[in-house]
């Protein structure tokens, strides 16, 4: 209704827009939904690692927990774009930004065994060398794959949540804020490009809060000031 009164204010049909003493209403944030460090473990423990898939598909999702990765960025990572000696990958995130997340030890060693068992044998593309997880046809996979294979496992398990790949993004920055690390740090794992947008995770973590839960008012209220221009 505000466009519309502006619309006709503009064409010279009215000389006020009624609406512009009315509040607009709030639209709530949701926080993101995350899984715990059990249900990632039991999730990635329920892959039948009797089929080829099933090495590629614990090297995928260990590779997307430990290092925060969005599905699109998941899906194009390239081999060219690992740097296990110095422990990090390379990822190319949104507007092509790139950045190093640390790879933990783990995922390394996962992905060396889907690259010497699995991957090697496969028949690939042409255009498809460079990319780390293929399909059975030797391409890359697709995003709706991604979600097929984690809801399998999600029912497999009876995991009564509705997950997606960005939940593994989630719940891998929330896990690292409860363990300690800095919010810069986390920010700058995810490619986030405003500090802002990693600031959601504090809401998802209230356990630091319970320290405070029997200091007096006056000495929180003297933490945060230390705390705000000590940045």
């Amino acid at each position: 209704m505000r466009s519309y009164f502006d619309y006709l204010i503009f064409e010279n049909y009215r000389e006020s827009n009624p609406t512009d003493l009315i509040e607009t209403p709030k639209i709530g944030v949701k926080l993101p939904d995350t899984l715990s460090e059990q249900e990632i473990n039991s999730l990635i423990s329920a892959i039948d690692l009797s089929k080829a898939e099933g090495e590629r598909n614990r090297a995928m999702l260990e590779t997307m927990y430990s290092c925060g990765l969005r599905v699109s960025e998941l899906i194009h990572l390239k081999i060219s774009d690992l740097f296990f000696e110095e422990g990090f990958i390379k990822i190319v995130g949104k507007g092509n930004k790139e950045r190093f997340v640390p790879i933990h030890s783990s995922a390394q060693n996962y992905i060396m065994l889907y690259m010497n068992e699995i991957r090697s044998h496969l028949s690939i593309k042409k255009g498809f060398e460079d990319t780390l997880f293929l399909n059975r046809r030797g391409k890359s996979l697709s995003r709706q794959m991604i979600f097929m294979i984690l809801k399998a496992l999600a029912i497999k398990i009876n995991l009564n949540k509705k997950i997606s790949p960005h939940t593994f993004r989630h719940s891998f920055a929330t896990h690292l804020l409860k363990n300690g690390a800095d919010l810069r740090a986390i920010q700058q794992m995810l490619g986030h490009e405003s500090i802002t947008t990693t600031e959601v995770y504090v809401h998802l973590d209230t356990s630091y809060l319970k320290k405070y839960r029997e200091i007096p008012p006056n000495k929180i209220l003297k933490k945060i000031l230390l705390l705000k221009f000590s940045v």
